[in-house]
């Protein structure tokens, strides 16, 4: 079992945590990972693109011309979709893009985006998110010192204070262990956890729930 140095917030070392090697060792597959994200994108669409058929646009109560002797086609309604103003034919209606993956793939692919980082350099364990007075300029320069320029915070509990901190630092974005997803850990390029959420993140992709 690997183990990760516990930094404070000067990047000092203040201790160490073991790590999984089912969550943070695990070989990583480019394909579950776009699944899942492909999942998660697909989840997150609204939906709610609509046009407006014959029964749906306004007026046509009135037949556009007289049955016969125009020489045109006879038509019944300044609303078919084949006057102009009509309705569409076919067109979009409102729905869900939502599908279901299985847990046991959910789980597999966050431990994936977990151990990529890890094999990259770019997981990071601190002792605890901490702001004193909930100032962004006082986070931002911490997690400068640490040297990143992006990346998902995560913590074991909803912290408040930590979380008005954070709230304004566009390159970042803080969450609990409920939150963490395969989407934000590739987009923001690290991750800094507490010591704390280890253990929880280790549940959350326990297979023996899925």
């Amino acid at each position: 079992m690997a183990t990760a140095n516990v930094l404070n917030w000067k990047k000092e070392k203040v201790g160490t945590v073991e790590l999984s090697p089912e969550v943070f060792e695990r070989e990583v597959k480019k394909e579950v990972l776009h699944e899942v994200v492909k999942w998660q994108l697909a989840s997150r669409r609204q939906g709610t693109h609509m046009t407006k058929t014959k029964g749906l646009v306004s007026g046509g109560g009135k037949k556009p011309f007289k049955q016969k002797g125009t020489g045109n086609a006879r038509q019944g309604s300044t609303r078919s979709p084949l006057m102009p103003g009509g309705g569409t034919t076919f067109g979009p209606l409102p729905r869900s893009y939502a599908y279901v993956l299985p847990k046991k793939v959910r789980r597999i692919g966050l431990s994936m985006a977990l151990s990529h980082l890890v094999k990259e350099g770019r997981l990071f364990v601190v002792d605890a998110m901490e702001s004193k007075a909930g100032k962004t300029g006082e986070l931002n320069k911490a997690l400068k010192g640490l040297g990143l320029k992006k990346a998902v915070l995560v913590d074991a509990q909803n912290n408040e204070t930590f979380k008005r901190a954070s709230r304004n630092l566009e390159s970042y974005k803080y969450f609990p262990v409920e939150g963490l997803n395969v989407f934000d850990l590739l987009k923001y390029d690290a991750a800094v956890i507490t010591k704390d959420s280890v253990a929880k993140i280790v549940d959350r992709c326990s297979l023996e729930k899925a």
